[in-house]
């Protein structure tokens, strides 16, 4: 079943420090989740609600009526209050709802608010049950006597959205007192709040996270426009808990003088520098004694400042984690890398039913834009096919289907996807607040072209010919000529791969361009009268 439906309820439950219960007793552990496991289910079942999946060491449950998730919550927390029913170990789990529209498939529950439910529940702690404006609206006059709900305000959550007003649930055989909130306030940060919902990248979160945990230097690679930024701020928001002295992003595309990047990320810190002094001191001192994450945005015009400026750091701070995102590597020793993917797109002429192709990113990031963009637009078996094609000729990139999906307000997506020949005139008028490489898919590219020495340049443009990628030997014989070498493709090629232009595929053995940049860098060649 495939579809959208009526006003669903869903609660995200989660046991509070499981990580460091499965480290201490291990053998006690695993009867205690499997006793966990069936109370959870007891509890939804019991009070007429679905368990969509056990999720890690929790459950989503979805509900048709509000009340039986509140009523399923509670139960769970009074059975779980008794150490006893679960093999002497103290389950301290944190529960938190939403009800809102869904997008449903097959069995599981997709959209904003089955993200937004995850989200209640992470701000909650170990025995609070946290509940929605919507759900305190639904709810404030059914519940059971003894039962109430407490205001505890707007919070910020951690999916960089608007702020929601939550309340917890109060029962009077329940723990009533907590630490504040979970929530983006509870941390010292600046990161901006996003108008737009996040899509996708769940592998892409989990493992960026993963490594921010066994490195103090990740850059986050790619070509302009596939979400370096917005999955940096999702995952920064996600770790925020680890880094009590805050988490801070620095904005570099708008600078132009790298003298002003130590400048920058003062600024954002509040350091001041001493008369007479750089900066860097000053900041070096700053981080000496503090566990703070420093994301440095869109290093790549800066790189070599950027470099020296969080070598100097990290040698300074051993609790500091930089989190940089750039459209080359750093090339500072210990740096970790990590190639940042396009979003998953359908096969071509691949035929698709409207239920396979909501399983894609890419087809989910341009649907929800082209709703926001026409209310009314809705991805159907007749529009299938052209959604499809828009996504696979776009490559995935979220910049470029973001730009598509804003033409669904004054053309459909078949006439979308039948102009994508010329994709660079097509996509443009993007957020006119945003820098101008980030407002049409054109300037995007031109910026990673203007940073590429003339060498780079001609190599890029002659790799334009090859539609379907080529071998080394093979770029070495189309790219020599004029005042390019054979024997200096090899280093350019490497240069290239490394600036996220070119696609190292097979191990190396073949190289290819997505096809936007094929696109763009065939317009260059003809300009340059070598086609």
């Amino acid at each position: 079943m495939h579809g959208q439906s009526a006003l669903t309820t869903f609660l995200f439950t989660d046991i509070e420090g499981s990580s460091r219960l499965w480290e201490q007793e291990p053998e006690r552990m695993r009867p205690a989740l499997e006793r966990h496991d069936a109370i959870t289910r007891s509890a939804v079942e019991g009070n007429h609600g679905t368990v969509v999946k056990m999720v890690g060491d929790g459950v989503h449950a979805a509900f048709a009526d509000p009340l039986d998730a509140v009523g399923a919550s509670l139960q769970l927390q009074q059975s779980l209050a008794d150490p006893e029913m679960t093999n002497g170990v103290s389950l301290r789990v944190r529960c938190g709802m939403h009800v809102g529209v869904h997008e449903r498939r097959d069995d599981d529950f997709f959209g904003s608010a089955v993200n937004r439910a995850a989200r209640i529940m992470c701000a909650a702690h170990g025995g609070q049950v946290l509940v929605s404006q919507a759900m305190a609206v639904l709810v404030g006059d059914r519940l059971p006597p003894g039962v109430a709900l407490r205001d505890l305000g707007s919070v910020r959550l951690r999916d960089l959205a608007s702020p929601e007003r939550v309340y917890q649930v109060v029962h009077p055989q329940l723990r009533q007192e907590f630490p504040a909130l979970r929530s983006l306030e509870s941390i010292p940060n600046n990161l901006p709040q996003q108008l737009t919902s996040f899509i996708g990248r769940e592998h892409d979160l989990t493992e960026v996270k993963k490594l921010l945990r066994n490195t103090r230097l990740l850059t986050l690679l790619g070509v302009g426009g596939l979400g370096k930024t917005r999955l940096s701020l999702q995952v920064a928001a996600n770790v925020v808990d680890r880094f009590p002295d805050g988490v801070w992003f620095v904005e570099l595309a708008g600078l132009r003088d790298e003298r002003l990047v130590g400048q920058a990320v003062a600024s954002v810190l509040g350091v001041k520098e001493e008369a007479g002094r750089p900066v860097v001191e000053a900041l070096v001192k700053y981080v000496k004694d503090r566990q703070l994450l420093l994301i440095l945005d869109n290093c790549e015009h800066l790189v070599h400042c950027c470099a020296e400026f969080a070598k100097e750091l990290l040698r300074s701070g051993s609790r500091l984690r930089i989190l940089a995102s750039s459209r080359e590597h750093l090339h500072v020793a210990g740096e970790t890398t990590y190639p940042v993917p396009a979003l998953a797109v359908p096969a071509p002429r691949q035929t698709n039913t409207v239920a396979d192709l909501t399983q894609y990113e890419a087809v989910h990031l341009f649907v929800d834009r082209a709703t926001a963009a026409q209310p009314d637009f809705r991805l159907t078996p007749q529009n299938a096919a052209a959604v499809a094609g828009i996504c696979h000729r776009l490559d995935g990139i979220p910049l470029a289907l973001e730009l598509a999906a804003a033409r669904v307000r004054s053309m459909s997506v078949e006439n979308i996807a039948a102009r994508l020949s010329d994709c660079f005139r097509l996509l443009t008028g993007g957020d006119r607040t945003a820098l101008p490489r980030q407002q049409t898919l054109r300037a995007s590219i031109d910026w990673s072209y203007e940073l590429l020495s003339e060498s780079e340049r001609a190599l890029l443009r002659r790799l334009a010919v090859f539609a379907g990628g080529c071998t080394l030997e093979a770029a070495e014989t189309v790219g020599a000529g004029g005042d390019l070498d054979e024997k200096d493709v090899l280093d350019l090629l490497k240069n290239l791969v490394e600036k996220s232009l070119v696609v190292a595929e097979a191990e190396g053995e073949r190289y290819r361009l997505l096809e936007t940049v094929r696109l763009y860098a065939q317009e260059r060649l003809n300009e340059s009268g070598e086609g």
